[in-house]
């Protein structure tokens, strides 16, 4: 009997396959910026607006949407200024909003347990119609912007002083990936959970980054490596009955520790077949030993008349 003759199946596949293609494709450049574990800072504020739509009886997708967009405009705001405070706000905004998450859950109905369970740790096959569409139009807004603005994306990524004296719109561009990263959080906490989105963002791109040369095909080879551990994990979690986040997040490293060990051998074999195979030829000593003169027995140098002088080669 085939799992995906079920309509909540097939949703759930969908889904995952969306967010496999769109997270990595995100997380590369916040690898390059240094701050792969924003998205678990987001997601803890995202918590709150799962709460404030469970509460209100609105969707949680686009109440979370909303709520993580500003922190995550906030937190850019308070990178920017770089001052040292900035880690201290920054922790009362994740704890802050892990707590008024579980507390609005908790308030929403007596169902709050549940609900509280699949948005930590993903449940997709609960997912609605309604709420497949907006994760897939959402996804594909995020993808379309990485892609189309890739190279001024990469350039601030890279180096924010030269991208900004090179007259790009730095701040924006700063603010774009933060509401991007915003969103990719909302849409993915369905499929892996709030607690593991980070890891969907982050180790297709590590896999990548071992096999890979150059910004675009890492970028691209991310997406397939996120695509690949996406619908595994759909169908291992629903042939074993696994929590489907866990299953592909598991499956995602297991990758990247297969790559890795690969690349381990295959650089020893290169390194073995580079070596000589024979002893090490003798060197010969030199048959003239050449000593450099005292600099006290240094020729003087006529100037000429000249201030300046260049020493003698």
């Amino acid at each position: 009997m085939s799992l995906f003759q079920y309509d909540f199946m097939i949703r759930a596949l969908v889904g995952a396959l969306v967010i496999g293609l769109t997270a990595p494709a995100l997380g590369i450049y916040l690898v390059q910026r240094r701050m792969s574990l924003i998205g678990d800072g987001v997601g803890h504020v995202a918590l709150t607006g799962v709460g404030v739509g469970l509460l209100l009886d609105r969707s949680p997708v686009l109440m979370a949407v909303l709520v993580s967009a500003v922190a995550a405009i906030a937190i850019e705001l308070l990178r920017e200024r770089g001052r040292t405070s900035g880690d201290v706000a920054l922790a009362l905004m994740f704890y802050g909003g892990i707590a008024g998450g579980v507390m609005l859950v908790g308030l929403s109905g007596s169902r709050s347990n549940a609900n509280l369970m699949a948005y930590l740790f993903g449940s997709l096959t609960t997912t609605s119609p309604q709420d497949l569409a907006v994760i897939v139009v959402l996804a594909v807004l995020v993808l379309a912007a990485m892609l189309v603005l890739r190279p001024a994306l990469f350039a601030i990524s890279h180096d924010e002083e030269y991208a900004r004296v090179s007259g790009l719109p730095v701040r924006r561009l700063n603010l774009l990936l933060a509401v991007t990263t915003a969103v990719t959080v909302t849409i993915s906490m369905r499929a892996v959970g709030l607690l593991l989105v980070s890891a969907l963002m982050v180790v297709p791109v590590a896999t990548a980054q071992l096999v890979s040369r150059g910004f675009l095909a890492t970028m691209l080879t991310a997406m397939g490596l996120g695509l690949v551990a996406a619908g595994a994990g759909v169908w291992l979690a629903g042939t074993a009955n696994t929590a489907l986040g866990a299953t592909i997040v598991i499956l995602a490293i297991g990758i990247f520790l297969v790559v890795a060990a690969g690349t381990a051998v295959r650089r020893a074999l290169g390194r073995r077949r580079a070596a000589p195979s024979g002893p090490a030829p003798a060197v010969e000593p030199c048959d003239v030993v050449l000593e450099s003169a005292p600099a006290a027995t240094a020729p003087a140098v006529d100037l000429g008349g000249s201030d300046r002088a260049t020493a003698p080669r």
